[in-house]
């Protein structure tokens, strides 16, 4: 009995022993390999290394635990093309509204007139600016009163159409492989990543459906929101009417939110619940973001800026990203250079065309 015991004993502490090695273990995850499309001497891949290397240890002063590893992305111009010659879902209002054949004719007046204001500034090579509220809200009213399963469907023939300054790519196609490089780099070291960005959120949900992120899941894709209703619920409101076997909920036509600027705080601060230990951006859209991460932060934060430097195999500007190093350097942000930074953007087989 006491042999039987004394086995016991030593079985029970073994696994003890095991469970602890397991539950300390460091993840090993190299760095250099995960961004192999990053030039070596660039700063930011330096930085997200020493960063995730310090964050995973758990003998290191800056661990972060597993439920706290949160990192938030903007999506067009920080993984995705932002200006060809006009964000996605422009372009997406322009086809809606003046190319259509099933809906261009039932375009309203004030449809038609966003669409050719992005239109005319697009063929200007003109800032698209002034136009967040009334696009949204065109694009709310473009496509009211289809489900949101019919809107995503939509969206996955629009992608398939060719990205009209490039060859070798269609508009689905324009993800930035380093930054894809880094969304892996992130999950393979137990970060949750969300996207965090201005463009709808419905419009998104279609971009990832069979596209190389397609793994994140729709709840962590949050963008700027639109109205939905049931189909048939008329006058009142969700607290008096009640959902039926047979009703279906469409997009109701209204804008509600543009998740640009200090909103992007608000809708992290309500749909996440914690804040974010990494931020990734591109513009002023995105300060507050980054802003809110690494400040007042419990745990070790980073918010790195992506400056549109690249005028060969980007549509970049240069005056943009010398205004984006400046804004770097003065609130602590890590720059990206995509001209110097990145040995490719979208790979071997596309070219931009100027």
């Amino acid at each position: 009995m006491k042999t039987n015991r004394f086995f016991s004993v030593v079985v029970i502490v073994l696994a003890v022993l095991v469970l602890s090695s397991c539950a300390t273990a460091v993840k090993k995850v190299d760095g250099d390999k995960a961004l192999s499309l990053w030039n070596d001497d660039a700063r930011a891949k330096k930085e997200l290394i020493a960063y995730m290397q310090a964050i995973t240890d758990p003998e290191s002063p800056d661990f972060i635990p597993v439920d706290r590893r949160v990192a938030v992305f903007d999506f067009d111009g920080t993984l995705f093309c932002e200006t060809d010659l006009d964000y996605f879902d422009h372009t997406l209002l322009a086809y809606r509204v003046t190319e259509d054949e099933n809906y261009k004719n039932q375009a309203s007046d004030f449809e038609k007139y966003v669409a050719n204001e992005i239109i005319t500034k697009s063929q200007s090579s003109s800032p698209v600016s002034g136009l967040d509220v009334v696009h949204g809200q065109a694009v709310a009213s473009a496509f009211k009163g289809m489900t949101p399963e019919q809107f995503i469907a939509y969206i996955q023939g629009f992608k398939k159409t060719p990205m009209p300054h490039y060859t070798g790519m269609n508009r689905g196609d324009g993800f930035y492989l380093p930054m894809l490089e880094v969304v892996n780099y992130l999950i393979d070291n137990d970060f949750t990543v969300f996207i965090v960005t201005g463009t709808d959120r419905y419009i998104l949900r279609g971009i990832f459906q069979d596209s190389p992120l397609s793994f994140i899941p729709p709840a962590q894709i949050i963008g700027s929101e639109e109205s939905i209703v049931v189909e048939s619920q008329g006058d009142p409101n969700g607290l008096e009417y009640t959902f039926k076997a047979d009703d279906k909920v469409v997009l109701g036509g209204d804008f509600l939110v543009k998740n640009l600027k200090t909103n992007k705080v608000f809708i992290i601060v309500k749909e996440i619940g914690v804040q974010p230990v990494l931020s990734f951006g591109n513009s002023s859209g995105d300060a507050s973001m980054h802003e809110y991460t690494i400040n007042n932060n419990q745990y070790r934060s980073l918010a790195f800026m992506l400056c549109c430097d690249d005028l060969e195999r980007e549509n970049g500007n240069q005056k943009k990203a010398d205004d984006m190093y400046s804004q770097c350097a003065e609130f602590g942000w890590v720059p990206i250079s995509m001209k110097n930074d990145w040995t490719t953007i979208y790979g071997n087989n596309v070219t931009y065309i100027k």
